[in-house]
């Protein structure tokens, strides 16, 4: 072969990806990023629900068309919105992964579309008259079939692969095995045993330089390859995204990032293992940042940080203050309770770490046997912890043994939402085993926090781990939006008694 003939063979060779790649970037965009899922849950409920709406005042009161579109009315559909919004935040509707289960999709999505309707009809002045009943059966019947209908067509269609983003993992050590795990791993029962329905991604394999990876199976993925091949490999395999779960920056090789940087080049998208792990499971994976700072803790300028906080305070107060009168309400019942099946104190004092690391008294609605730990010492409870009285089982799982902790938040110890204060016995095991356990300090302790709707009771330090990831997260991306979403969610929680 001549030289001329070889030079066309390595410049055909080199144009074979960006061949497949233009076929590629030539079909449709049906591939769905994890915002653009969300996204379009969104979008698609928000038109159902007003579509409804409009289907029933032109049926149901008889309005013109034109009529129930003017301007004067705008005002309806506005608030049916904001009730939606409220309601789907309650339900969690925007939980990939249980919006592409059918049973609970379908569930919770036709649930949200019943509360919202009677919350709505029950809302004077800024919804239409309550002129007939046809009107609110017709309301109420098109919006829970029409959202029913749209969370069934949803957990079917958009998990076929044309839906899902086909993603290529660079590193098949530990980092990349950990987020192969997350993925195909499942925390509710009620879920899929594969997320990958939930995430939208479709992973194809893994490629990594060490020569005991290569053609071996890990974690149910081949290695396909090294860096040599890893533009060839992301063309043949089509994926759009090139995840690189390789953690410690100085452990990628030159060689590594200018075949990294090279595919970008070729249109392929690149995103890092805590980034992603962080944006579909809504934690910090603690164990996988080294000692970068800046994947745990915010480093920008937050426009309106400080009046985040001075909000976050002044609802912090407004709600303390609903719940004393709440607590003066249940306290005698709870007392009478206690006393005629567990005699002792109503209040059960601890102490706590809070923020800054200062130590302050928990007060909680007593829920074990007086001296529970006058044998054992300091130990997590249990789920069947044989302390727990029996009205204390109760107060547990309705978490109103949480109450009177409105007396801490009056106090300034603590706020209704953020990382739930820990005992110090068990914070200097935590900070030494788990790394930047201490950033919990770094804001007020909460009542409930995004840790407690997120996850189960835990009682191990696996489960503080977890739990430690989720509260990161939120210190992280604190924000009123985020407070309102938990702030919901734990009222669902205490409506389901789904509490430890």
């Amino acid at each position: 072969m001549d030289t001329d003939t070889k030079g066309l063979d390595l410049l055909e060779k080199s144009a074979r990806p960006r061949e497949r790649l233009s076929r590629r970037l030539g079909l449709p965009a049906l591939r769905l990023s994890i915002s653009e899922r969300r996204a379009t849950l969104a979008l698609v409920d928000v038109l159902l629900v007003n579509a409804s709406l409009f289907a029933a005042v032109c049926w149901g009161l008889g309005l013109e068309p034109a009529a129930a579109l003017a301007a004067g009315h705008a005002k309806w559909y506005v608030t049916l919105t904001v009730v939606w919004t409220l309601a789907a935040l309650f339900f969690n509707l925007y939980d990939l992964a249980q919006a592409a289960w059918i049973v609970p999709g379908v569930e919770y999505g036709v649930l949200a579309a019943l509360g919202t309707a009677l919350v709505y009809v029950g809302i004077p002045r800024l919804t239409p008259p309550l002129e007939t009943r046809r009107y609110i059966i017709s309301l109420i019947a098109l919006m829970a079939s029409g959202i029913g209908l749209w969370r069934a067509v949803y957990a079917q269609v958009f998990v076929q692969p044309w839906f899902r983003r086909r993603a290529l993992i660079v590193g098949a050590g530990r980092a990349g095995r950990t987020l192969v795990q997350a993925l195909q791993a499942s925390s509710h029962s009620s879920r899929p045993p594969n997320p990958y329905r939930g995430t939208g991604y479709e992973l194809v394999g893994f490629v990594d330089d060490a020569p005991a990876y290569q053609s071996q199976i890990i974690e149910g993925l081949p290695v396909l390859g090294d860096h040599q091949a890893l533009l060839e490999i992301a063309a043949q395999q089509g994926v759009d995204e090139i995840i690189v779960a390789i953690t410690h920056r100085h452990a990628i090789s030159p060689e590594m990032f200018g075949a990294l940087l090279e595919c970008q080049e070729h249109g392929f998208d690149l995103i890092t293992m805590p980034v992603l792990y962080e944006r579909l499971l809504g934690r910090v994976p603690v164990e996988h940042v080294g000692r970068d700072l800046q994947m745990v803790v915010w480093m920008g300028d937050r426009v309106g940080e400080r009046l985040y906080h001075l909000l976050k305070r002044g609802m912090d107060v407004l709600l303390a203050l609903l719940g004393l009168a709440l607590l003066g309400i249940l306290a005698p019942g709870v007392a009478l309770a206690n006393a005629l099946t567990c005699p002792g104190p109503l209040f059960y004092r601890q102490v706590r770490v809070g923020r800054w690391g200062r130590c302050f008294q928990l007060i909680k609605f007593r829920s074990m046997v007086p001296d529970a730990e006058k044998a054992t010492g300091a130990v997590w409870a249990c789920e069947d912890d044989d302390r727990i009285s029996w009205i204390g089982h109760f107060l547990r799982k309705s978490r109103l043994d949480e109450l009177p902790q409105v007396l801490n938040v009056l106090k300034g110890e603590m706020s209704v939402i953020g990382p739930r204060p820990e005992r110090p016995e068990f914070v200097g095991r935590l900070a030494h085993e788990l790394p930047f356990y201490r950033m919990r300090h770094t804001l007020r302790p909460g009542i409930t926090g995004w840790a407690q709707v997120q996850f189960d009771y835990g009682n191990s330090l696996e489960d503080a781990l977890v739990k430690l990831e989720y509260d990161l997260y939120y210190i992280k991306h604190a924000s009123l939006l985020l407070d309102l979403r938990i702030l919901l969610r734990t009222v669902g929680v205490i409506a389901s008694l789904k509490g430890m």
